[in-house]
């Protein structure tokens, strides 16, 4: 399965997603870099297809001091 955990600024979970019967339909890859340019970014990126989501409610987010 799919697990998405949406964090918090301190990089703790807050929110938790389980993605049921999940698969990756589409998928990007990387561009060509070019040595000669330092500004090139390089992003990959995917889309998911899903039967449906729960939310894991045994993760919450903690309480801020």
């Amino acid at each position: 399965g799919v697990v998405i955990n949406v964090m918090n600024l301190q990089g703790v979970p807050a929110i938790s997603y389980q993605l049921k019967r999940a698969w990756v339909s589409e998928f990007q890859a990387l561009p060509e870099f070019d040595a000669n340019n330092m500004n090139t970014v390089g992003i990959q990126s995917i889309t998911i297809q899903h039967e449906g989501f729960v939310r894991d409610d045994a993760v919450a987010e903690p309480v801020e001091a």
